[in-house]
């Protein structure tokens, strides 16, 4: 049987609030992955922190990512498209609906592309794609840069 978790824990654990510079309190950039496979999550996890810093939140499935965005909206969530409970195509569909959920950046992930994904993750509402697993940090700094202003 698999335990519910509530909107705190899916949001994953907590990587800091904030970062000093130049005496004012600068809040980091909110970064959402959602990822079933725990290889996968930890492998962007480890770009993610490589490349700059962040407030790194996880969550395994879309119904979890939705309560993650609920809890605290992100600024940018890299969304794996095939997941069980809720897949990323869903997930991204009803974040779009939310009030603010157009202003959340979203980079759909997938290992299995199939043609016409890429172009179907950018209709329902996806601002970028991305394949797995995520070998290339200049790839995903690029983005980054492009979809929230900066790698921090």
């Amino acid at each position: 049987m698999e335990r519910r978790v509530s909107a705190r824990e899916a949001w994953g654990r907590f990587v800091g609030n904030g970062r000093r510079e130049r005496g004012t309190l600068m809040a980091l950039k909110k970064i959402l992955v959602v990822e079933d496979n725990e290889d996968n999550r930890r492998i962007l996890v480890y770009r993610l922190k490589k490349i700059g810093q962040f407030d790194i939140r996880e969550a395994t499935n879309g119904q979890e990512a939705i309560e993650a965005v609920k809890a605290d909206r992100p600024d940018l969530i890299f969304m794996d498209l095939k997941m069980p409970v809720m897949d990323g195509w869903e997930a991204t569909k009803r974040i779009r609906q939310m009030d603010g959920g157009d202003a959340v950046r979203i980079i759909a992930l997938t290992a299995q592309a199939m043609a016409g994904d890429e172009e179907k993750a950018l209709a329902i509402g996806c601002d970028d794609y991305l394949a797995k697993p995520v070998v290339d940090p200049s790839l995903v700094r690029q983005k980054l840069e492009r979809l929230i202003g900066a790698a921090a």
